[in-house]
């Protein structure tokens, strides 16, 4: 009986036409450097100035909060094994045709806000790594014109119609982990030579007057920005061997090789550098490169770590805006948004998308950097993070709603109380009490994002009206192809 139901699920299965390429094997490398990209690098140094020695704990429940919706998204994805993602799930759940539009376009919105954030922190690596700026680090105006000249680089490669390259980023993923190697590597070296007060771990110690579960609260949601990256690994599904089987366990094995490594990383700067130092630190992206200094002082490999640091958030960034502008061009195919960001080349590339997509990054970059006091890698790194939060609880919900379809019997299920927790945590991330009130921008930028993508699909919408045609999605599953 079991094997007809099968029989009878595949049966009604929409057939792919991508190439099973991808490997357990490669599956794991592509998640693992999914997820470690440009995060670790931006964070760390504001988590530890949140809760002090004990900067590995929020990385902890970042990853237990991730986890949860992981789970939602396995038992989702092998239950409509489509590279669509959040916006089919909704659509199935609840089949509002506006709410669809504003989940795709709110992953749309993040992967621009984090190929921003990842755009400030090669620039100010790369500059580091030159020397420019000497002893006080890059200013503000060389660090933002070399982001914009790094994003316009980014469109240039996308109208070349360079798709993402499964090997390319393995090759990348291995540059990713040598670069965190040498952190948590010379980090342990210098415990071993110099000594290490192992208590400063469970000391909390926080730079503003909050108590440690307000503060544990703000450093966690800080820390959500370092494990996203995890969802776009369901894009791939398509493309996986067996994915029923495999997906589940190499998506988990690869969030929890991620997080360890990100927890030996906080170990180390914490173990490393004095709590007072890493608090006071005025650098927003080299707080790992001084982890390095002074665990190996006079030791040549803190004059190439900044530039590993480049291919670590170089391959985030473009990733991210090629998604971007992918999802861009199928919203506008789908004909919820205008269908001039449809267009595309002579080399079969959408042309249209890549030029909006850059020129709000353009416009991302430009604001952020005039705000006096604003940290550009918190305001935009934030709102990535606030963005996804959003989206992956809708994803959760939808997970308990979708309950009521029969699934594949193969399909993985998770057990019903883990969809509720993550959605109620996500939520509670999403909320103003998980950030500094000078974060707030956070909730301003993400807004005015979606204002954005709002009002184009209103003007949709009144075109299609005049023209006595309906707008709403014509071929979900297939919006991201």
């Amino acid at each position: 009986m079991a094997a007809t139901d099968a029989a009878q699920a595949e049966a009604h299965e929409p057939k792919t036409e991508l190439k099973r390429v991808l490997s357990p094997k490669l599956l794991l490398l592509f998640i693992v450097g999914d997820i470690l990209g440009a995060g670790i690098y931006a964070v760390t140094g504001d988590i530890a100035g949140e809760v002090g020695g004990m900067a590995w704990l929020p990385f902890l429940i970042a990853f237990t909060v991730a986890t949860l919706t992981a789970f939602s998204y396995l038992e989702l994805v092998t239950k409509y094994p489509q590279a669509a993602g959040a916006a089919l799930y909704t659509h199935k759940a609840f089949g509002i045709h506006f709410l669809t539009f504003i989940v795709a376009f709110t992953v749309v919105c993040s992967g621009i806000t984090s190929a921003a954030t990842s755009s400030n922190l090669l620039a100010a690596n790369l500059l580091t790594g030159l020397g420019v700026g000497g002893d006080d680090g890059p200013g503000a105006l060389g660090t933002m014109l070399v982001a914009l000249a790094f994003m316009v680089l980014l469109a240039l490669i996308n109208l070349r119609g360079v798709g993402e390259s499964v090997k390319f980023n393995v090759v990348l993923t291995v540059v990713e982990l040598f670069a965190l190697a040498v952190v948590i590597g010379i980090g342990f070296y210098a415990m071993a030579t110099k000594g290490a007060d192992f208590s400063q771990l469970t000391t909390f110690e926080s730079s503003s007057d909050r108590n440690m579960f307000a503060a544990t609260t703000v450093a966690t949601a800080i820390a959500f920005f370092s494990m996203v990256g995890f969802e776009d690994s369901v894009n791939m599904v398509e493309e996986t061997e067996n994915p029923r089987q495999v997906f589940p366990r190499i998506m988990l094995k690869g969030l929890g090789i991620a997080v360890l490594i990100y927890m030996l990383v906080a170990v180390s700067v914490v173990l490393v550098l004095p709590i007072k130092d890493i608090q006071n630190f005025d650098g927003e992206t080299g707080i790992l490169l001084e982890v390095v200094k002074t665990g190996m002082p006079g030791f040549p490999v803190d004059a190439v770590f900044p530039f590993l640091t480049v291919f670590a958030v170089a391959n985030t960034a473009l990733i991210n805006m090629m998604m971007a502008s992918r999802l861009i061009y199928g919203l506008a195919k789908q004909e919820v948004l205008p269908p001039a960001l449809g267009k595309v080349s002579r080399r079969q590339s959408p042309y249209a998308a890549v030029f909006f997509t850059t020129a709000l990054a353009l416009a991302l970059i430009i604001y952020v950097s005039m705000q006096k006091g604003t940290p550009v890698v918190g305001a935009l790194g934030g709102t990535t993070g606030l963005l996804l939060l959003i989206v992956f609880t809708i994803v959760n919900i939808a997970c308990l709603v979708l309950r009521r379809e029969k699934a594949h019997p193969k399909a993985f299920r998770a057990p019903t109380v883990i969809p509720i927790l993550g959605a109620v945590l996500c939520a509670f991330l999403a909320g103003p009490w998980a950030r500094d009130p000078e974060k707030y921008i956070q909730y301003k930028i993400g807004a005015a994002l979606l204002a954005i993508g709002v009002v184009l699909s209103l003007f949709t919408w009144f075109v299609h009206t005049r023209h006595h045609e309906k707008t709403r999605f014509s071929d979900i599953e297939n919006l991201e192809e």
